[in-house]
């Protein structure tokens, strides 16, 4: 009789043990999922200064993910280190998403232009879309007799940090002006800049961000500005050159003390993702991105970013598009060229 409830028991024991293995184990496979089995995906978006346009972009966003994704995803903005060094933290896998320049997107997928991808193509990233036009502003004090670009030779110029997108396109105008090596450059952020132009630390600046910049409207609060046209001869030069540049106005009353319309240039700003993202989720990404773009537009409010939407969603694409987000485009009967389409397909 002991013999036989001896044996009762160890099975007993027996069967708990399994019931409890069983039941860790689908604590630890469902820790990842929401009510309703929804496996929720983590997703790190890389944006900019905090003085500049992709971060407030990139935290409406995110949070824009995380209300209408149903669970699936769970997203985070973080400040990035601008369009070269986003690109390359999202090829390290240091993030999932992030914001970047259309024209840097494009050295970097194809290795080449620039020294920081030349022959070393990230072919990690893919486009979710086009976001809105940054503009590159050329911010120097009003009482600093500076009024055109040849004024800055000699003089000390903020040209972003040292291989972001913002220095690219300085160098490029510069160049293009034959005043690359006439300058004396500064590597500064946007915060940086806000705050020595003001001081008098540095004579001007490059800005490449969408408008009005908050670096930009810093200053302006403190100190009357002059923002420097790009004539039409430098943007030829540079468009034979550098097919991404657009030519554009900086608006009067965009500033505090602006009172005339400027002609500049421009880039646009891309949703990049790492290739290995989950299709649905990248679907998801579009879709909520466009969808809900005038919400976007609600918690940012600046002019740029009234660009967003699926009318310009592929309007200066520079590289080929995930499949989640080719899903969501020919779902809406847009028509993807077939270079932009992804190579996977």
């Amino acid at each position: 009789m002991g013999s036989h409830l001896r044996g009762i028991s160890s099975k007993v024991i027996a069967a708990v043990i399994i019931v409890i293995i069983l039941a860790v184990a689908a604590g630890v496979f469902l820790l990842g999922f929401k009510p309703g089995g929804v496996e929720t995906y983590q997703l790190r978006i890389l944006t900019g200064s905090t003085a500049g346009t992709y971060y407030p972009v990139g935290t409406a966003y995110a949070k824009l993910l995380n209300q209408y994704s149903e669970g699936r995803i769970d997203a985070r903005a973080l400040e990035g280190k601008a369009s070269v060094g986003n690109i390359k933290d999202l090829c390290a896998g240091n993030a999932e998403a992030a914001l970047a320049q259309n024209d840097i997107s494009y050295y970097a997928y194809y290795g080449t232009t620039i020294e920081a991808f030349q022959g070393n193509p990230q072919t990690c990233i893919r486009a979710v879309g086009v976001l809105y036009p940054e503009t590159i502003q050329i911010v120097v004090l009003a009482d600093s007799g500076i009024k055109t670009l040849q004024d800055l030779a000699g003089k000390k110029v903020a040209v972003g940090n040292a291989g972001s997108g913002t220095y690219w396109n300085a160098r490029q105008i510069l160049e293009a002006a034959g005043l690359w090596d006439k300058i004396k450059p500064e590597y500064k952020t946007f915060k940086e800049v806000a705050e020595d132009l003001k001081l008098g630390n540095i004579d001007a600046a490059f800005l490449t961000a969408g408008i009005p910049t908050s670096a930009v409207e810093q200053i302006a609060s403190e100190k009357p500005i002059r923002i420097l046209e790009v004539p039409d001869e430098i943007y030829q030069k540079l468009k034979e050159k550098y097919p991404f540049y657009a030519q554009v106005v900086i608006p009067a009353g965009t500033y505090t003390g602006l009172n005339e319309d400027v002609k500049t240039v421009a880039v646009m700003s891309m949703l990049l993702v790492r290739a290995d993202v989950p299709e649905d989720v990248v679907y998801q990404m579009a879709k909520i991105l466009y969808e809900h773009a005038d919400e976007i537009k609600q918690q940012v409010q600046k002019q740029s970013v009234q660009y967003i939407s699926l009318e310009h969603a592929l309007d200066g694409l520079s590289i080929p598009l995930h499949p989640g987000a080719y899903k969501y485009f020919e779902e809406k009967g847009i028509k993807v060229p077939d270079k932009f389409k992804p190579p996977e397909s």
